[in-house]
């Protein structure tokens, strides 16, 4: 494969990876695409780098979107605490 029709056939792929990971109902991949971006995922380490890339970042914000709010007594306990120490500081 040429140089100019890898560039080419990367950012093709490079535009329909994060489409595809996220499974976009917006801007569905057709069967045939799809089945493009695999066999191109295949042999390009680049663009299968950069979709390894993507999905470490799904899973980042997956897991950060998981964690709890703060207890609401805790933060209460806290701003009061620290109502106290400014006032004590303050008198």
């Amino acid at each position: 494969m040429s140089t100019l029709s890898t560039m080419w056939t990367c950012h093709w792929a490079g535009r329909r990876i994060q489409r595809y990971l996220d499974a976009d109902p917006a801007a569905p991949l057709t069967a045939q695409e799809a089945h493009r971006l695999h066999r191109h995922l295949a042999t390009c380490a680049k663009c299968a780098s950069a979709a390894e890339d993507f999905r470490g970042l799904r899973r980042a914000l997956a897991t950060w979107s998981q964690h709890r709010t703060p207890d609401p007594q805790l933060a209460a306990r806290v701003r009061d605490t620290a109502r106290q120490l400014i006032a004590e500081d303050a008198g």
